[in-house]
This record gives structure tokens, C-alpha cells and sequence, in this order.
């Protein structure tokens, strides 16, 4: 049975080696994010980052589209979570949760991404998309004022420009030009993408956790204005005395690749 004709089911945590993947699992619906998948991404997020094997998080689609965003029909019935201990967690804290996991992350974009679905990948680490791929932002058109912490990750990436073309005039970008404005990486062909990712994430997962960790969290904190440069020149400092420079090194002149302990 191919990945589209499975049943549609919540998203879907597969832990293979240091690689974990959520795949969004709804391909008949463009792989729409109902209410209560939103609980379900918060714990796929939660158990990746907590498994010490775990390097790398791909988020990827089944099917033909990588995500249509989030429910218009839970919208109109008026099922947009509003938070609380009973509530399903708000979109935009699902997404930033994935911004800020320690792990680094990556899109895995197989087909079209729309609405909320933009930001959720916007929040990765990298994106890489297919050719054929479009994104659309309909926030505008459904009269709905998108939350601000969305609307920070389009002007931090892709500038204030860009982000003013899909939120306000409502653009629909091909792969193109969504490379041309940085929010994909890269495009390659369809049948291109899982080499191409399981390219990556051996690059990712031969560096130091530790390090990459601490280097997400800098440069995501310098993206936003709010670096700790204190903290940032103590990470330094203690890095350079670590067991995992001292390995580097080691590794280095021997020729090898690094053994690096779990984060």
C-alpha cells in the first residue's frame, strides 16, 4: 500500500536511528490540521526532543500536498482552540514549539503548502520543497488577523517585503519564487527528495548535539533581537573545554568522524 492510500489518521512519529519524522497524515484533505491534531504535534515534538538517539526531526506530508493549514471548517464551527488545560494548545504555540525544539529540524515539503501550514514549516530549520510546489497564505481573504508570532517568523526570514505580498495582497508563489524570496533552501525533483533529505540529515547528525544546540538557540535568539550575549560568550567558553572539542580535534587529525556523546 503506497503512503497516499493509507488511512487518514492524526500526524504520525516514526523513530529510525538519530532521524524521528512526523508526517502529517491526512491526504485526502491536503493534509489539514484538525483541533485535535495540535495536542498530538505537541507530543510528537515533546518525545523526539526528549530521545537522547534522536538527532534530527523531519516534518514531512503524506501524499501530494504537504499541508493545507489549519481546519476552515473547525473555523466556521467555531472549534478554533482558545487555550486552557481542556482546550487543545493554540496553533501558534504548536508552532513555536517546533521553532524552539533543541533539536535542528527540517521541512520536508512533497506538494503545496497553505495557510497555517506556511508557518509550521516556516518554523524549521531548513525547507526543502519539490518542484511544483506553491504556497498561499489565505489569512487576508478569511478576514482573520494572523497571530504575531507567525507573522515575527515571515518578517525574520523572509523579510518585511515578502511577507507583505502573502499576508496582505495575498500572492501565490510557484517554487520559484519561493526559493527567490528564501523560503525554500532548495527545489528538487519529486523523486529527489527523500535522497535529498536523508542527505541532510547525515550532515546534521555527524556535528556535535551539544553544539548544535547551542548555535540553534544563538542564532535563532540573534534573528529575533533578543541575543544574551553573556550567555552566549559562556556557551563559547565552556565549549572550548568540552569533551566534544576535544574529540573534534581528535577526530580531525585522525581523519575519522567525530564520536560525539548524546546531548
Amino acid at each position: 500500500m503506497s503512503a497516499a492510500d493509507q488511512p487518514a489518521s492524526p500526524p504520525v512519529l516514526t523513530v529510525e536511528g538519530a532521524r524521528a519524522t512526523v508526517r502529517l497524515n491526512r491526504p485526502a484533505q491536503h493534509n489539514r490540521i484538525e483541533p485535535d491534531d495540535l495536542r498530538v504535534l505537541m507530543e510528537h515534538f515533546a518525545a523526539a526532543a526528549a530521545d537522547p538517539a534522536v538527532r534530527v526531526l523531519v516534518l514531512t506530508g503524506t501524499g501530494r500536498t504537504f499541508c493545507a493549514g489549519y481546519d476552515i471548517g473547525a473555523l466556521a464551527r467555531g472549534r478554533m482552540p482558545v487555550g486552557g488545560a481542556d482546550s487543545p494548545p493554540l496553533f501558534g504555540d504548536v508552532v513555536d514549539r517546533l521553532e524552539d525544539l533543541p533539536l535542528p529540524t527540517i521541512a520536508a515539503l512533497n506538494g503545496g503548502v497553505f495557510g497555517g501550514g506556511t508557518d509550521l514549516a516556516l518554523a524549521c530549520d531548513f525547507r526543502i520543497g519539490v518542484e511544483g510546489a506553491r504556497m498561499f497564505m489565505p489569512a487576508a481573504r478569511l478576514g482573520l488577523q494572523y497571530y504575531a508570532t507567525g507573522q515575527r517568523r515571515y518578517v525574520e526570514r523572509l523579510g518585511l517585503a515578502a511577507a507583505k505580498r502573502l499576508f496582505l495582497a495575498g500572492e501565490t508563489l510557484d517554487a520559484a519564487a519561493m526559493r527567490a524570496v528564501g523560503y525554500l533552501d532548495e527545489v528538487v525533483p519529486a523523486d529527489g527528495l527523500g535522497a535529498r533529505i536523508d542527505g541532510l540529515v547525515e550532515q546534521l547528525a555527524v556535528g556535535s548535539p551539544r553544539a548544535i544546540v547551542g548555535m540553534k538557540r544563538t542564532l535563532n535568539s540573534i534573528a529575533r533581537g533578543a541575543l544574551d550575549r553573556a550567555a552566549a560568550d559562556a556557551a563559547y567558553s565552556e565549549s572550548i573545554q568540552s569533551e566534544d572539542a576535544a574529540e573534534g580535534v581528535r577526530a580531525w587529525h585522525e581523519k575519522r568522524p567525530p564520536v560525539f556523546r548524546p546531548g
